[in-house]
């Protein structure tokens, strides 16, 4: 398994993960493990607009989707 080493980190963000480790019972190690699997399976903004740009079923896509929406509302 890959390692990851991370330099220069504030000791006052050191000391905050300590301590939700070991309020959850987990090593350091552990905990900043489950976090970045966590971290590293939810999408970012830019991949679920693309998830949503692939889905699209109909003729208009999501750009000009936004735009009508952003015209009928003016109208009303």
């Amino acid at each position: 398994m890959p390692n990851l080493l991370v330099r220069d980190l504030p000791d006052d963000v050191h000391a905050a993960l300590q301590r939700r480790a070991r309020r959850r019972g987990q090593s350091l190690q552990q905990f900043l493990t489950a976090e970045l699997s966590r971290l590293a399976g939810r999408p970012n903004p830019e991949e679920v607009l693309d998830r949503i740009e692939r889905r699209r079923g109909g003729r208009v896509g999501l750009h000009q989707a936004v735009a009508d929406l952003g015209q009928d509302r003016e109208r009303h």
